[in-house]
C-alpha cells in the first residue's frame, strides 16, 4: 500500500471504554508480572540457601518497589508494542497501535510513547473530547479498532485494484 494512501479517521479510534479497559487490564498484568518476578526471586534464593537475597526482596522499601514496578511496566509496554503493536489488553479489546497511515510505528515512536506514559495522571488524558492520550499525540500514534482498520484497508486495496483495471 502506498504511504499516504490511507489515513486514520475518527471513526477508527478506540473508544474511551476500550482505552479504559486497556489501562485496567495492562495494570493487572503488570501487577501479576511484578508479583511473579518477586516471588520467583525469593523461591530461587531460598532454594539456593541465599537468605540475604530473600530477605532483601522481602524488605524492599515502597520507593524500591515503585521503581522496580516502573521498570517492569516500561519493559512490558515497550516490548509488547514493538513486537506486536499491542499489549495484552489491546489484544483482548481488539485494538492496535498504528501510525497515521495505518502502518506499524517504528521502535523510536514506541519508545517515545512508552516514556510519555510515566507523566503523572497521563493515563487519564484520553478521557477528554478526543480519545487520544498524550502518549498517542506526542508519539504520532493512534490506538484504533483493529478489525475496522483491516476492513477499511482491504476496501481501499480493492478500490485501487479496480481502478487499475
Amino acid at each position: 500500500m502506498k504511504s499516504g494512501a490511507f489515513t486514520i479517521t475518527d471513526d477508527l479510534y478506540a473508544t474511551q471504554l476500550q482505552r479504559f479497559l486497556n489501562l485496567c487490564i495492562d495494570l493487572m498484568f503488570i501487577y501479576i508480572i511484578v508479583l511473579s518476578l518477586g516471588t520467583t526471586i525469593i523461591l530461587v534464593a531460598l532454594s539456593a540457601n541465599n537468605f540475604a537475597l530473600s530477605n532483601w526482596v522481602e524488605n524492599l522499601s515502597v520507593f524500591e518497589v515503585g521503581f522496580y514496578s516502573a521498570i517492569v511496566a516500561f519493559l512490558y509496554c515497550y516490548f509488547t508494542e514493538v513486537y506486536f503493536s499491542r499489549t495484552i489488553a489491546k489484544l483482548i479489546t481488539h485494538t492496535i497501535v498504528v501510525n497515521a497511515d495505518g502502518s506499524k510505528p517504528s521502535k523510536g515512536r514506541f519508545f517515545i510513547r512508552t516514556c510519555y506514559r510515566f507523566i503523572p495522571f497521563e493515563a487519564f488524558t484520553f478521557f477528554g473530547a478526543d480519545s487520544r492520550g498524550w502518549h498517542d499525540r506526542f508519539s504520532g500514534t493512534y490506538v484504533v479498532k483493529k478489525r475496522r482498520l483491516r476492513k477499511m484497508q482491504r476496501e481501499l486495496r480493492s478500490l485501487e485494484t479496480m481502478a487499475q483495471l
